[in-house]
């Protein structure tokens, strides 16, 4: 985990305002959360686990959890 958060963070930013600051720190906090691999979800990030979990019993989902993806048109 150490290891992932000094890859990222090693590069130096300048912001004009606190409110770019925030907005990055929010992307990166995002993106690191989402692209994670938990042991107890057996190595899958949350995202693929809820998608598995989608595929074998759509009906506890009131929507598809693949329209919530990060990527073009969003």
């Amino acid at each position: 985990m150490n290891r992932t958060i000094k890859d990222a963070t090693v590069k130096r930013y300048n912001y004009s305002d606190h409110q770019q600051l925030t907005d990055h720190l929010d992307l990166f906090v995002a993106a690191y959360n989402y692209a994670r691999r938990l042991k107890t979800l057996k190595g899958m990030t949350p995202h693929e686990y809820i998608c598995r979990v989608w595929t074998e019993e759509p009906e506890r989902f009131k929507i598809n959890p693949y329209h919530h993806t990060v990527g073009l048109n969003t």
